[in-house]
């Protein structure tokens, strides 16, 4: 069993870095599949800023929960979704809005975040792989040197060719799945960053909704020892 074992690895690493070459070019393919979608995620939940920023304005100025629902229910993106799920779950109870805008942005993160693990293995894998097979380029061209004794030099020279190339494939496919990552990453970070600072701005005007109006047989302020004397 032993040798059957040695023959099989024997006959792997004998296959070169050929299919090593074809690999990495589809985890490239990968990479770049799942970038231009969550690009295009990206891009479709994005809530237009100078609205937003017009709804919550007027919802801080007025305190009007049902027109900054209706605002919130007509502007698309991620942004819109959150705090909508806020006021809708919340209405006079914070502590709800406030479960509810956490349990919310939690999910959208979650979604946002989705497919960015596949883009980091690949840039993190990818020049592990072609060092892979770049040693199985060396071990087929020292082993085509053994049996080709007298064409020694070509083989030599073209299997170490091939694993060199597998090498520098996966540094192109790790460099740019890198980047890509952080990017995509930091767009994440940024983002519900922006939702979060939205989300404390809309509870503390729902917090301070919660006082109670001054009534007229309410003192509207305590008096002064100056009028106490007069």
């Amino acid at each position: 069993m032993n040798i059957d074992l040695e023959q099989s690895l024997l006959a792997f690493s004998l296959l070169g870095a050929g299919w090593v070459l074809w690999l990495l070019v589809v985890l490239g393919v990968i990479t770049l599949a799942v970038t231009l979608e969550r690009l295009i995620y990206g891009w479709r939940n994005t809530t237009p800023s100078m609205a937003l920023e017009q709804a919550i304005g007027a919802f801080l100025r007025t305190g009007d929960q049902a027109a900054f629902q209706r605002t919130l229910d007509g502007l698309k993106g991620l942004e819109a979704r959150v705090l909508a799920a806020g006021i809708e779950a919340g209405g006079t109870d914070t502590e709800a809005a406030e479960e509810a805008l956490a349990g919310h942005i939690l999910f959208e993160r979650m979604r946002m975040e989705r497919g960015l693990i596949v883009i980091g293995t690949v840039g993190s894998n990818a020049p592990f792989i072609g060092l892979f097979g770049t040693v199985l380029g060396i071990i087929k061209a020292f082993h085509d040197l053994a049996e080709h004794q007298a064409e020694a030099a070509s083989a030599v020279m073209a299997g170490i060719s091939e694993a060199l190339v597998a090498t520098a494939i996966g540094l192109m496919v790790a460099i740019p799945a890198v980047i890509l990552f952080n990017y995509l990453n930091r767009r994440v970070k940024n983002t519900f960053s922006r939702v979060e600072s939205l989300a404390h701005l809309v509870l503390a005007r729902l917090k301070g909704g919660e006082e109670a109006p001054l009534t007229d047989d309410q003192p509207t302020q305590q008096a002064t020892p100056l009028a106490e004397s007069a």
